[in-house]
């Protein structure tokens, strides 16, 4: 049986986006690669070493995005005033005056510093399906606390 990963198509645009780039970077990779090799002696050649390590990286880097891609099942939104995959949710945490705005994605695209959350993370399952003006009970390691949903988008 095969996993599919779920994501918004924002979030298979950006992959795609990192593998161009870094597809783009190769070619410079493999000349530092010739270049430090055409050094000499490779045992002792820290730059021969340092590049085809990073060479390495980027290459495993292009394979597990590869992966990512292959394994992707996109979300679609629906517009049925709940929140769900996709949708952006305005939240009031009970112990705060100030609202917040997080944008509900799969667990690879969350960023809680870019106001990305993912729907399996303890504050998504709480407010998933839940529509606006609802109160939620969020179970997280360090205690339980409340959101009120404000707004759904």
């Amino acid at each position: 049986m095969v996993y599919f990963q779920k994501m918004t198509p924002e979030g298979y645009k950006q992959i795609e986006d990192e593998i161009v780039r870094l597809k783009k970077d190769r070619p410079r990779r493999i000349k530092i690669l010739q270049a430090a090799r055409a050094l000499g002696d490779l045992s002792e050649n820290t730059e021969y070493t340092e590049a085809k390590r990073d060479l390495g990286h980027l290459q495993s880097r292009l394979r597990y995005l590869g992966k990512q891609l292959k394994y992707a099942e996109i979300v679609k939104t629906t517009d049925d005033g709940k929140v769900d995959w996709g949708k952006t949710v305005v939240l009031k945490f009970d112990d705060d005056d100030e609202t917040e705005e997080y944008k509900i994605v799969g667990h690879m695209e969350a960023d809680l510093a870019d106001g990305k959350i993912s729907f399996d993370s303890p504050l998504g399952q709480a407010i998933m399906k839940q529509e606006a003006g609802g109160v939620a009970t969020v179970e997280a390691p360090a205690g339980e606390y409340k959101v009120t949903i404000v707004e759904v988008k």
